[in-house]
């Protein structure tokens, strides 16, 4: 059986502050690396868009989307499938989701979603099919979320600077019957390949990755120590 690798938690420098690595380094790193996929998952929080000004709404998801678009025509390039998502924080709520399945006209048509509380949030996402995971739940300062909030949980991440507590994320997990997710949660070149999925097809889109997790078809979390 054929298997295809996937970064769930890729950040970039053109939008997340603290990713160090532009890009398009990032998708050729990824295609040495051996995957066949990432998905980019910048920060989307009220201090990016608060500090693009009085940009219009439209100016401002274009602003958000330099890192993934630049991924993706580097991508078209080298053979690498690149995916839109996002690592979403709520004004007022310390905790990272990761949220998958919805594309640009998702962003542009609901603004500011960074000002909604993750119920609100977990009501809008249900009815367009879009899946939240929670990022390193069991990370100092964070508080996992209640479980019917969620669809799913970031039970391996693979950033070497934080100690993630990652056997308490799948521990929740499993007590809560979540989706499992593992992730790189890619900063800086030393996090290269740490995490991901391994699926038995190839994905082309955010909404053919969000069927593969919501229809348990992941063969494998890659999980490097």
């Amino acid at each position: 059986m054929t298997a295809f690798k996937y970064d769930t938690h890729v950040h970039t420098k053109e939008i997340s502050p603290c990713s160090k690595v532009p890009a398009k380094e990032a998708v050729k790193m990824y295609k040495e690396a051996g995957y066949h996929g990432i998905i980019i998952t910048d920060h989307y929080c009220d201090s990016f868009f608060i500090s693009l000004g009085n940009l219009t709404w439209n100016e401002k998801i274009d602003s958000f989307l330099e890192g993934y678009n630049i991924a993706f025509d580097a991508g078209k390039k080298l053979g690498l499938k690149v995916i839109l998502g996002m690592e979403i924080r709520f004004v007022g709520d310390s905790n990272d989701y990761l949220v998958y399945g919805f594309d640009e006209d998702f962003l542009r048509n609901n603004k500011e979603l960074y000002k909604l509380s993750l119920k609100q949030f977990r009501e809008l996402t249900k009815k367009e099919n879009i899946l939240i995971f929670q990022a390193h739940p069991f990370r100092s300062g964070m508080i996992p979320a209640p479980p019917e909030l969620l669809d799913g949980i970031e039970v391996f991440n693979g950033n070497p600077r934080h100690n993630s507590n990652n056997n308490l994320a799948y521990g929740y997990a499993l007590k809560n019957q979540l989706l499992m997710l593992s992730g790189s949660d890619f900063h800086q070149k030393v996090d290269i390949a740490r995490g991901g999925v391994i699926v038995s097809e190839s994905i082309c889109n955010p909404q053919e990755f969000a069927d593969i997790i919501r229809n348990n078809k992941i063969t494998d979390l890659i999980q490097t120590q």
